[in-house]
């Protein structure tokens, strides 16, 4: 699935991008990944309203945002090991090698969702209504199947990093984005709600595929042996520990989420949809931002090393740039969120509803910065080979998360839960800094960004509010805050900036 020694005789040089410049077409890719996601979710909106077929769908949605999720984190942890791998002249053995194991992990979730969707979508929607369960069941086996596709193209991605091409796995992303949006507008009015994980699937075949091919055709031009993409001195279990290893700290922060979802359905009808439209706002802003960079800074890092004051730095830098964009997302949402879901979303999510998911995304951004820092942390305990313990942390985390989500919810309802999923997200990310010795410095790099972001949404977007009509109170609100920033340029912004360019 990869190349191997063959293309490793040239010296391992940039493809004339920078980590910058590698960054932005990530970011660009993530950002019309998201859109186009977007579309979909006010395609469903307006064309199913707000009930328990929705209810349905969005649960078993949670278990695609935990696979997708699970396939990112595999992307993040498996970057340093090919990068190694290519300047040791084996790249193509080791991406076979993760890809045989990733293979005996995905089919006996393929079969499971083949052949138990029922008992599963009764588990998924909290043994929710029968149109609930009947809807989950149904979308179970596409979104699995989506999920997979996404696993297996995170790591063709991962070998094209390795060989310092970004773009055309970022091509890949999005062509399978447009790919599945065009199949939903053809196929939603005929087949319903079904069309929407039917294009999922389609989207994560466009999205492997591009990467595959740039693969293959590469190797057929550098006349790669096929014995370089053998694994060898494969071992399963070893390879089984190293990938459960990789994604289990990760899976643990979606399934904490997953928790929460489940909880959001003692809250009435509908109230699974608010929670899983708030959370997926909030981590497109979160996946655009800090994720895109950390991606592509893996491989940089991997080869130049990593010490507990680099680690710190490296935190700090990249969380400043998604800090910023939250605290401009948690504004607009603040003075106009409800208008803003009632317009994308149809009438079913007007007045109260609407309101509510508002909130929902300002609570949230809590969360997000939580979540950006864990977005960038992680990559580090694989760079910095301190990884092992990740597996302990993660059951610590899961256990630890329940009975505060059961608290939460019964205290705060749908805003309880969001502020527990930002407490143990925020936990995690500490325990992960103390591993790396970095936690004071990132704390206190994180906390100034935090302050800064807040202070000023606060004191540009609230103002306006009493004096401007909602929309335009956004609007010029926005431009305020980013001009602010501009000119201000705080000093850990100026820092982040020149510890970005100092890498690439």
């Amino acid at each position: 699935m990869a190349v191997g020694s063959a293309l490793v005789k040239k010296p391992a040089l940039s493809r004339g991008s920078s980590t910058l410049g590698s960054g932005a077409v990530t970011a660009i890719a993530l950002a019309v990944q998201m859109g186009l996601a977007a579309i979909v979710g006010v395609i469903a909106g307006h064309g199913f309203g707000r009930n328990a077929a929705t209810d349905g769908f969005n649960a078993t949605y949670g278990v695609f945002l935990v696979a997708s999720f699970a396939a990112g984190s595999i992307r993040v942890a498996v970057m340093p090991a090919l990068a190694r791998a290519r300047q040791e002249r084996r790249l193509g053995s080791e991406a076979a090698a993760y890809a045989l194991t990733m293979t005996c992990f995905s089919l006996p979730l393929l079969l499971l969702a083949l052949g138990a969707a029922n008992p599963v979508a009764w588990l998924l929607t909290g043994a929710g209504p029968g149109v609930a369960r009947q809807t989950a069941a149904d979308a179970l086996p596409w979104i699995v199947a989506a999920a997979v596709l996404q696993l297996f193209a995170g790591l063709a991605a991962s070998s094209l990093a390795a060989l310092d091409n970004y773009v055309i796995a970022a091509a890949g992303y999005a062509l399978g984005s447009v790919s599945g949006l065009a199949y939903v507008l053809l196929r939603v009015h005929p087949d319903g709600l079904i069309a929407l994980p039917r294009g999922m699937a389609l989207n994560g075949a466009v999205a492997l595929l591009a990467p595959l091919l740039a693969l293959i055709r590469r190797a057929l031009l550098e006349r790669m042996p096929a014995a370089a993409v053998r694994p060898s001195q494969y071992s399963f279990r070893s390879r089984a520990a190293e990938i459960a290893n990789c994604v289990s700290l990760p899976l643990v922060t979606q399934f904490i989420y997953l928790i929460c979802l489940a909880l959001a359905a003692k809250q009435g009808v509908g109230a699974q949809t608010s929670f899983s439209y708030a959370y997926l706002i909030v981590a497109a802003v979160v996946a655009v931002t800090s994720s895109s960079l950390s991606l592509v800074t893996s491989v940089p890092l991997a080869r130049i090393g990593l010490d507990s004051l680099r680690a710190a730095r490296h935190v700090v830098a990249l969380s400043w740039l998604a800090v910023i964009a939250i605290g401009a997302c948690a504004g607009v949402f603040g003075l106009v969120g409800d208008r803003i879901v009632r317009t994308l979303l149809g009438s079913a999510y007007g007045a109260k509803v609407g309101s509510q998911l508002g909130l929902l995304v300002v609570v949230l951004s809590l969360w997000a910065i939580a979540s950006v820092a864990f977005a960038v942390t992680f990559p580090l305990m694989f760079v910095s080979g301190k990884s092992r313990r990740l597996s302990l942390l993660a059951l610590a985390a899961l256990v630890g998360h329940v009975p505060l989500a059961f608290a939460a919810a019964s205290l705060g309802g749908l805003e309880g839960l969001a502020v527990a999923l930002a407490l143990t997200t925020a936990l995690v990310v500490a325990l992960m800094l103390l591993e790396l010795k970095a936690l004071g410095p990132t704390a206190r790099g994180l906390g100034i960004a935090a302050l800064t972001a807040g202070a000023a949404a606060v004191a540009i977007f609230v103002p306006l509010k009493f004096v401007l009509e909602p929309f335009a109170a956004a609007a010029v609100g926005c431009v305020l805050y980013f001009g602010v920033v501009i000119a201000v340029r705080p000093t850990g912004l100026r820092e982040a900036w020149r510890y970005l360019r100092q890498l690439a």
